[in-house]
């Protein structure tokens, strides 16, 4: 079955065209610079063996997706002969709420239920929207399917997902944690039992996903039972450009302080803080730690921030599994950074840990153990596939549809 999954952000488009009979990626590409000067198109086939920019005006998402689909079928570029060959398309879609624990999928009702959603992520969901209704009227006979990030993380405990805020609010507003990253969680999980040989659902797992933004899941018998990101992916560990946790006092005192609307205020919690906004430097993991083997005080000062943040939700979340079985590192920093690792994993003898350096150095780009053999508790670099998991659960889905 060919599948196209599309993550469609406020002016970009990524997207991958899977056969999952294999599975592989035939195309995949990215749509840069929607509505703005420099418009263009990166284009990749068959594994790299093609690599084409495409420049041109693309003003909105419709016409950068028709854009895509033209590069798709072309004679010179193409990998499809005809849009019949398309099975299904599959969307990454931010915010889900409570609605959804599961990709399912997208009908009118559902389109309807995304649109309420669109108050709990003003700057996510829209633009997954939007990728939906242009799909909707450049193939209007393919199936969609939507997978959400907030998905995995439905099987938290009352106790773990509500705020200690009025109950009305969450019953009002939504006031709740929600989680992200959700497909990427789920995924390294189920690849991390699958390599070491683990039943999910008799194990205690930690998976860290850590890129520019990050979160850290707490997965007891295969279920989401806690995990950083909240009601929004602000809370939770240092990020790029995000803080993480905050004491909310700190927010209505700047903003008197500074005389900061709320539309300022949101952007220093989102754009300037983090590993940017410590540093100085970058957002960056790598840029910021150039920085630092450089004499950066600052730059020093992220990268403890960053580790020890993440270094604490450990410890945090092995008791409340009463202990962990598998600690999961994945995303650009996670799957890359093998001094990030290192720092992260010090002195965790205590919790069983029995961390191998030689190992880490040479982990990169697939599964691999990066404890010793006789670690009681299990580390490993796995390499996240989120788009792979939506093709997937897209396939599945659609599969299903064609039998009933």
């Amino acid at each position: 079955m060919k599948v196209i999954v599309l993550n469609c952000g406020s002016s970009s488009i990524k997207y991958q065209l899977f056969d999952t009979d294999g599975p592989k990626v035939i195309a995949k590409g990215l749509v840069e610079k929607i509505g703005m000067n420099g418009s263009r198109i990166r284009h990749e086939k068959q594994n790299g063996k093609e690599d084409v920019v495409f420049e041109g005006e693309i003003l909105d998402h419709q016409s950068g997706i028709e854009y895509m689909l033209g590069i798709l079928i072309s004679k010179k570029h193409g990998c499809i002969k005809s849009f019949n060959e398309i099975d299904a398309i599959g969307h990454r879609v931010v915010h889900g709420g409570e609605k959804f624990n599961s990709s399912v999928l997208i009908t009118s009702e559902v389109i309807a239920m995304l649109e309420e959603c669109i108050s709990l992520a003003p700057l996510h969901n829209p633009p997954n929207l939007s990728g939906i209704y242009a799909m909707k009227n450049l193939l209007p006979h393919v199936p969609q399917v939507g997978a959400f990030d907030t998905a995995f993380h439905q099987t938290m405990p009352d106790y773990a997902y509500l705020y200690a805020l009025p109950y009305s609010l969450y019953k009002q507003h939504g006031i709740r944690r929600y989680g992200f990253h959700g497909t990427s969680h789920k995924f390294v999980m189920q690849q991390a039992c699958s390599f070491l040989g683990l039943a999910p659902e008799q194990s205690r797992i930690i998976t860290c996903h850590m890129g520019n933004g990050g979160s850290i899941t707490a997965i007891l018998n295969g279920q989401s039972v806690d995990t950083s990101m909240g009601m929004t992916p602000v809370e939770g560990l240092v990020m790029g450009t995000r803080c993480g946790d905050l004491d909310p006092g700190i927010l209505p005192y700047l903003m008197q302080r500074e005389e900061l609307n709320i539309n300022t205020a949101n952007t220093l919690i989102n754009k300037h803080s983090g590993l940017i906004g410590i540093s100085g430097v970058s957002s960056d993991m790598r840029e910021v730690t150039a920085a630092a083997k450089n004499g950066n005080e600052r730059a020093s000062l992220a990268l403890n921030m960053f580790y020890y943040r993440i270094r604490k939700y450990i410890g945090a979340y092995t008791a409340v599994m009463g202990g962990v079985d598998v600690i999961v590192f994945t995303g650009g920093i996670g799957e890359n950074s093998t001094l990030a690792r290192a720092e992260i994993m010090k002195d965790f003898e205590f919790l069983g840990v029995d961390f191998d350096p030689a190992k880490n150095e040479q982990a990169r780009g697939e599964t691999a153990l990066i404890s010793t053999p006789s670690s009681r508790v299990k580390v490993l670099v796995v390499p996240t596939n989120e788009e792979l998991v939506i093709a997937r659960d897209t396939a599945a889905i659609v599969r299903q549809l064609n039998k009933s």
